[in-house]
C-alpha cells in the first residue's frame, strides 16, 4: 500500500494522532516523575545531612583559648572515623583568617572539603553540591555559629555525604520508570489498535453491504449501523430509492413513447402501402403523414416534457423568479392573439415569488395555461399569484382567470383526464389541460378548474415555491 494512500486512510490518522499523543503525554509524565522522585531523594538525602550537622553543632565545645574541640566518642555514626566513607564533617574559621579544616573528621583522612564562599547569618543552612574527594559529586550542608559576643570568631560547621549512591538510585528508579512507561505505551497502543478497529467495523460492514448494492445483490444499504453513521445510510437509501424510482418512470415513459407512436407510424406505413397500389392518393397521403407526425411530435414533446419534470424534481438549489417568466409570457401572447385585442393583465407580484423547479418547466406549464385562457377569453385574461406557507416548505399559488364560455363542472373531470384536450385544432403546443396538471403533479403540485368572477374559467396552480 502505497504511502500517499496510507496518509488519506482514517484508520492511519486515527492510529497516527492516537499514538503521537500518547508518546507526548507518557513523555512528559516520564519527565514530571524522574523529576519530583529526584527532587524527593534529594530533599530526604538534605534533611538526613541537616540531622548530622545538628549532631556534630551539639558536639561542638571550646577550650579556654576559643578554639573549638569536638570529641569523636560522642559521634554515633561509625562512617565518621572510617577513611572515605562517604560521611565527612569539617569545621572551618569563618572569621578573616578564613581557616580552613581547623577540625575535621577521620574519614576525611588528611584531605579537606572546599566550598564555595557565601556569607551565612548565623544559624543558617546553605546546600551545595561540589566536587568530591576521588571525583565522585558530594551534597555538602554548612551553618555558621559564633561563641559569645558578636565580636568573636564565627565558625563553620560543614557535613558533607557522597552523592553516587543517591545517584544510583534515581539511575535506577529511571530506568524501571521508562520500562514501565514503555510497557504502558505498547499496552495503550494495542487498546488503540482495538478501539480503532471496533469503531471503525460499522464503516467495513457498510462496505460490505455497499458492495453487495454494487454486485446486485442487494437493493438497499440494510443492517444496523451507529448513530453516527445512520443518517448517511439514511440518504444513501433515500438516493437508491429516488434513482429507482426515475428508471422504472424512465422505462415507463420509454414503453408510453414507443406505444404512443407506434399508432402514427403504422397509419404512415399503411398510407404508403396503398400509396404504392394507387399513386393517384399522393395528396391524400401527404395530408395524412403530415397529420400523424403531428401526433407524434406532440406525444414526443409531451413525453420529453415529464422526463424534464421528473429530473429536475428535487433538486436543491433550483430557483426561478415568477414575475420576468409571466411578463415574457404575456408579451409573447399579446403579439399572438393582437388582431382579437385580448386584454392581458398581470396583478402586482412580490419580487421574491419564486418557482423551485426548471425554467423550462414553468414556461411550459404557464404557457399552456395562458395560451389556452387566451383562446377561449372574450376580452380579458388576468394573472396573479402569492406565497402560501405549508408544513412542507413555502408553496406557490398561481391564478389564470378568463371571461370566456368556461367549462361546465360536469365536465371538468372528463377534462382533466389523462389525455383529453379541449381542442387539439388549436395553435399551440400540443399539451392540454390534463397534461398540463399531469406536469404539476411531477412537482407535487395540484391544480383546480373554478369559476372565475367574469364567468369564464379559473385555474389555481399550486406549486413548490423556492
Amino acid at each position: 500500500m502505497s504511502g500517499r494512500h496510507w496518509t488519506r486512510s482514517l484508520r492511519f490518522r486515527l492510529l497516527a494522532a492516537t499514538l503521537v499523543a500518547l508518546a507526548v503525554a507518557l513523555v512528559l509524565a516520564g519527565l514530571l516523575l524522574a523529576g519530583l522522585f529526584r527532587d524527593h531523594v534529594m530533599r530526604q538525602f538534605s534533611q538526613t545531612l541537616t540531622a548530622q550537622l545538628d549532631q556534630i553543632t551539639a558536639r561542638l565545645e571550646f577550650d579556654a583559648a576559643g578554639q573549638p574541640l569536638i570529641d569523636p566518642q560522642t559521634l554515633s555514626d561509625p562512617r565518621w572515623s572510617r577513611p572515605y566513607s562517604g560521611l565527612y564533617w569539617q569545621v572551618d574559621g569563618a572569621g578573616q583568617a578564613q581557616q580552613r579544616g581547623v577540625l575535621r573528621s577521620r574519614s576525611l583522612w588528611d584531605a579537606t572539603l572546599s566550598l564555595p564562599r557565601d556569607e551565612l547569618a548565623d544559624g543558617v543552612v546553605h546546600v551545595h553540591e561540589v566536587a568530591g574527594l576521588d571525583g565522585a559529586r558530594l551534597l555538602l550542608v554548612e551553618r555558621t555559629i559564633t561563641r559569645g559576643s558578636a565580636l568573636a570568631t564565627p565558625w563553620r560547621l560543614i557535613v558533607a555525604a557522597d552523592l553516587r549512591e543517591t545517584v544510583t538510585a534515581v539511575v535506577r528508579f529511571n530506568g524501571v520508570l521508562v520500562a514501565s512507561l514503555a510497557t504502558l505505551f505498547l499496552l495503550l497502543c494495542a487498546a488503540a489498535l482495538a478501539q480503532v478497529a471496533i469503531g471503525l467495523a460499522p464503516l467495513r460492514a457498510l462496505q460490505r453491504t455497499l458492495a453487495g448494492v454494487h454486485a446486485g445483490t442487494a437493493q438497499r444499504l440494510d443492517g444496523s449501523f451507529p448513530s453516527e453513521v445512520q443518517p448517511l445510510v439514511d440518504d444513501f437509501n433515500a438516493v437508491l430509492d429516488r434513482n429507482a424510482e426515475v428508471v422504472t418512470r424512465a422505462r415507463t415513459q420509454a414503453g408510453n413513447l414507443a406505444h404512443a407512436i407506434k399508432t402514427p407510424l403504422a397509419a404512415m406505413s399503411q398510407a404508403a402501402t396503398v400509396a404504392r397500389q394507387q399513386p393517384q392518393t399522393g395528396a391524400e397521403l401527404a395530408v395524412l403523414v403530415e397529420e400523424q407526425v403531428g401526433v407524434a411530435r406532440r406525444h414526443v414533446d409531451w413525453h420529453l416534457a415529464r422526463a424534464r419534470a421528473a429530473a429536475a424534481q428535487g433538486v436543491p438549489g433550483a430557483r426561478v423568479a415568477l414575475q420576468p417568466v409571466v411578463s415574457g409570457l404575456l408579451r409573447v401572447l399579446e403579439r399572438v392573439h393582437a388582431e382579437r385585442g385580448i386584454a392581458l393583465q398581470c396583478m402586482p407580484m412580490a419580487p421574491d415569488l419564486a418557482f423551485a423547479g426548471e425554467v423550462q418547466d414553468l414556461q411550459e406549464i404557464l404557457g399552456n395555461l395562458l395560451d389556452n385562457a387566451c383562446k377561449w377569453a372574450r376580452h380579458e385574461v388576468l394573472v396573479s399569484a402569492s406565497a402560501v406557507a405549508a408544513a412542507a416548505g413555502s408553496r406557490l399559488r398561481i391564478v389564470i382567470d378568463d371571461d370566456g364560455p368556461g367549462i361546465e363542472a360536469d365536465r371538468r373531470d372528463t377534462v382533466m383526464a389523462r389525455g383529453a384536450r379541449l381542442d387539439e385544432s388549436m395553435p399551440g403546443s400540443g399539451l392540454g389541460l390534463a397534461i398540463v396538471n399531469e406536469l404539476v403533479g411531477l412537482y407535487g403540485g395540484s391544480m383546480l378548474l373554478l369559476t372565475a368572477p367574469a364567468g369564464g374559467l379559473r385555474v389555481e396552480v399550486d406549486l413548490p415555491g423556492a
